[in-house]
């Protein structure tokens, strides 16, 4: 028998990724065997963009604040996972939570909210994230909880200065932190879910959904909108395209988003084209849903099912 295809060869890239909110994470299961387990993570959007980012083939920096005992478990786990880390100090400890998945299901039996940032520290994240992206050349921007870390106000500053740079930037916002940015992000990735809950889209039909799109054009210049089971729109090198993935069996849809984006990030990072980098981030969030775990998945089935994506343009 023939053997698998090896995966594509591709130069190095750097990635960025600006994490405001890391956590700690700890999930208990129930074993085949009729024992427990308890699994330690790092967490948080920023954390699972990078994880997947650096699966990838990207070599990924995750930029965020730490503080309190938690900063010690955080900057271990993420350094286990072989992600580089530019750790920002803060007064106070990071949040976290506790999930209990026996059952099938993810159940949260305890949670701490994320620290509010004072303004040195908003100062000094925000330095360390323009500086990385600038030398990595290419960041991933997540966002934060309404109200929550630190003022949105920093985006739209952010997005500027790295646009003045010359830096790509790959933005999975929503809510008060898009309507922050005004201008001079690369791509921005959204839900068509977040687009309703904004009043950007009246629902989730394709015509509303573009109509959403075009309205967001002077933030980014292109959007990619996932759409759960119903596939991908995006506009990119200004044309409309739709992707579709294969349809598989969900195990844990948490996670799918951020594991597009950061293949969204990667895939422009190398300087792939419109089709390409839709059919590696359609294959990614595609495989994250079937596995525990989210941001993981493996390069080479990625790039297999990647094959099995369908990308058409949309007059």
């Amino acid at each position: 028998m023939p053997s698998d295809p090896a995966p594509r060869k591709h130069k190095p890239v750097e990635v960025a990724v600006f994490a405001p909110w890391p956590l700690f994470t700890i999930t208990i299961e129930h074993l085949a065997s009729g024992e427990d387990e308890v699994y330690f993570h790092a967490g948080g959007q920023g954390v699972w963009a990078a994880r997947m980012a650096a699966e990838l083939g990207g070599k990924a920096m995750l930029v965020g604040p730490v503080g309190g005992e938690a900063r010690t478990l955080i900057e271990a786990l993420v350094r286990a996972e072989g992600l580089d880390f530019r750790a920002v100090p803060i007064r106070h400890a990071n949040g976290g939570y506790i999930n209990d998945r026996r059952g099938g299901e993810r159940k949260e039996i305890a949670s701490v909210p994320p620290p509010r940032l004072d303004r040195h520290e908003v100062d000094d994240l925000y330095n360390a994230a323009l500086a990385e992206g600038v030398r990595c050349g290419t960041i991933i921007v997540t966002g934060v909880p309404d109200g929550a870390v630190l003022p949105v106000e920093t985006y739209g500053r952010l997005a500027r200065d790295l646009k003045a740079n010359g830096v790509i930037s790959i933005a999975d916002i929503a809510g008060t932190v898009l309507e922050a940015v005004e201008e001079g992000l690369t791509l921005l990735k959204v839900s068509h879910e977040e687009l309703m809950a904004a009043g950007l889209a009246k629902d989730d039909s394709r015509k509303s959904l573009m109509r959403a799109m075009e309205g967001l054009q002077k933030k980014a210049e292109a959007i990619v909108v996932s759409c759960a089971g119903a596939g991908t729109l995006a506009v990119m090198d200004g044309r409309f395209w739709e992707a579709s993935a294969p349809q598989l069996t969900p195990r844990d849809p948490t996670g799918a988003g951020d594991s597009m984006t950061a293949a969204l990030a990667v895939a422009l990072a190398r300087g792939d084209g419109p089709e390409d980098c839709l059919r590696l981030a359609s294959a990614a969030g595609a495989m994250n849903v079937t596995r525990h775990g989210r941001g993981t998945g493996n390069i080479h089935d990625i790039e297999i099912m990647a094959g099995q994506v369908t990308i058409k343009e949309i007059k």
